[in-house]
């Protein structure tokens, strides 16, 4: 996700720098941004200058940036660890984020000096193709944090939704009560996933179905937020025992090579909605690109 971000903020003038935890991860997170700007290009996009993106371990260059995004794994501690670090670099002015797709905003927040600069920008995989951010708003979020933050959002040519902080938010809570039911249905062979897939592709115009989704999301990273939700919101997000097993055994989706599809055939690719590989960051905090 750090990746896609980084594409996004790239691709609309920004200077970026990505943070990765070691060199092997800084160097494959710049493989895949450039990759994906060579895509981009070929469809026509204008070229971001070559400076502009810049890859490293060194978390001193967040020093001066508008903005940060963390996008660590989906677990609260090292995600807190992460916002607690970015936040010491940055300056009174500057915005810090969270990419989480179901964590709460305020337990995130628990730490921070700056409470009302931290927000959620919850991006959606792929980031390019996605046309929006679900932005959330913490009980001590300001008002200014969330105005440059729903900003930033348009000037990538994508749609912000503001929502409160809730588990789940408003997308992953209903996303996974999908996704868990379908699973579930897999489960009582109901029907095969290519039908359930096409039922809700076809009959209720998405994009794509929920078992195919659960499969470019990650079924462990599906897991992981329907085990939260559970927590949060009582059984009806209760996981499946068939998703457990699947996970067990080691059928992750398409970053496995396996899950309800077949992905064996595919190269590249993401592999989640949120956590992901390491942070995109804005520069200029002026601007909202």
């Amino acid at each position: 996700m750090g990746a896609g971000i980084a594409h996004a903020f790239l691709m609309a003038g920004t200077p970026v720098v990505v943070v990765e935890r070691d060199t092997d991860s800084a160097s494959a997170a710049r493989d895949r941004v450039l990759t994906a700007i060579e895509g981009s290009v070929r469809r026509g996009a204008p070229a971001p200058e070559p400076d502009h993106l810049v890859t490293t371990v060194d978390w001193d260059v967040l020093r001066g940036c508008g903005l940060v995004v963390e996008a660590v794994p989906e677990l609260p501690e090292l995600k807190r660890e992460a916002l607690r670090r970015a936040e010491g670099l940055l300056e009174p002015l500057a915005v810090l984020a969270s990419n989480t797709s179901s964590l709460s905003i305020d337990g995130l927040a628990s730490g921070l000096r700056r409470p009302g600069a931290f927000l959620g920008m919850h991006f959606f995989n792929p980031v390019p193709a996605s046309a929006l951010v679900e932005v959330v708003a913490g009980t001590a979020t300001a008002p200014s944090a969330l105005d440059l933050a729903t900003g930033w959002v348009a000037a990538l040519g994508k749609t912000p939704v503001v929502v409160q902080d809730s588990p789940g938010f408003a997308s992953s809570r209903l996303g996974v009560l999908l996704g868990v039911e379908a699973v579930r249905m897999v489960e009582e062979g109901v029907a095969s996933p290519e039908d359930i897939d096409a039922a809700m592709t076809l009959g209720y115009k998405h994009p794509v179905g929920p078992l195919r989704l659960t499969d470019i999301v990650g079924l462990d990273v599906r897991l992981d937020i329907a085990e939260y939700l559970a927590s949060e919101l009582g059984p009806r997000f209760e996981p499946p025992e068939l998703l457990r097993r699947m996970v067990a055994d080691g059928l992750l989706g398409r970053k496995s090579g396996r899950g309800f599809y077949d992905w064996s055939d595919e190269t590249g690719g993401t592999g989640g909605t949120a956590g992901e590989g390491g942070g995109g960051v804005s520069r200029d905090p002026g601007r909202p690109r």
